[in-house]
């Protein structure tokens, strides 16, 4: 089977015990960084010395149907750098291999910098996205900040530390300055920090300089936030999912506050 083990994303007191069994177990691993895992390794104090195939985004797509025919005949175990494999990180294509193949793959839970940053956040957690990193390019990084504009669910975003401040006035300006966020800095390290306060304020925070891996937490848009137009787009989507029109008016009023006759119209009127 094909084990996609989470390991530490700071503090190696967040190993598992079953984690540290599997890798002392393990006779081969497919690491995203060899030299991480082996200093991993060095690290829980685990003798076990397993091969090491190196699996990362220059490779994988060449590498997955190989491993996942080896795994049909020993375990494999998957590591990234740090948290889960496959969560912006690579894996997702060996796992899609695998299954193709009849491959079992299961996980060993873990420590995740999404559900940490969120869960300290202090922003609602019932529901929420997470995109990853947003495109470095600032053309495009504004370009899809303005597609989640109306995204009523708490989102969250990687981020390094050189874009921060530039990303942080990106979303001012396609949220509004005054949406909430939480930028988590350092997770589970030793100068751990979590700055909350509105766009405005964390730009000024961010201008000044900011170390280490980040995490950003924003408050999802309230209703008021959804402009007539972002509500058409939605109910013209849930038109396109199969839903009849008058319902779906009445849908997304419900979730905007906006007018269900008035979006039933401009919905027509666009047809």
């Amino acid at each position: 089977m094909i084990i996609l083990a989470a390991t530490p994303i700071g503090n190696l007191g967040d190993a598992s015990k079953r984690l540290i069994e599997v890798l002392e177990n393990a006779e081969v691993i497919a690491a995203e960084d060899t030299r991480t895992t082996q200093r991993l390794l060095q690290a829980l104090h685990v003798e076990n010395r397993p091969r090491l195939i190196a699996l990362h985004d220059h490779n994988e797509k060449h590498k997955a149907a190989e491993l996942a025919a080896l795994a049909l005949d020993s375990d494999l175990v998957v590591l990234s750098d740090a948290g889960m494999p496959t969560v912006s990180d690579p894996g997702y294509g060996l796992v899609a291999e695998a299954v193709a193949q009849g491959v079992t793959v299961t996980a060993i839970p873990g420590p995740s910098a999404v559900l940490t940053a969120l869960a300290i956040s202090g922003l609602p957690t019932d529901r929420f996205s997470f995109d990853g990193f947003l495109p470095r390019k600032p053309g495009e990084r504004r370009s899809t900040l303005r597609t989640l504009a109306s995204e009523q669910r708490t989102m969250v975003f990687f981020e390094s530390p050189s874009r921060l401040a530039g990303t942080l006035a990106d979303m001012g300006a396609a949220f509004g300055e005054d949406r909430r966020i939480a930028v988590c800095r350092e997770l589970t390290k030793f100068y751990e920090e979590v700055r909350r306060g509105t766009c405005a304020e964390l730009v000024a925070w961010a201008e000044g300089g900011v170390k280490g891996e980040i995490v950003v937490v924003v408050e999802g848009a309230t209703a008021r936030d959804v402009t007539p137009e972002d509500a058409l787009s939605q109910v013209q989507a849930l038109v396109g999912d199969g839903m009849r029109l008058k319902e779906a008016a009445a849908e997304v009023a419900a979730q905007t506050g906006h007018s269900s006759r008035e979006l039933y119209q401009a919905a027509l009127a666009a047809r």
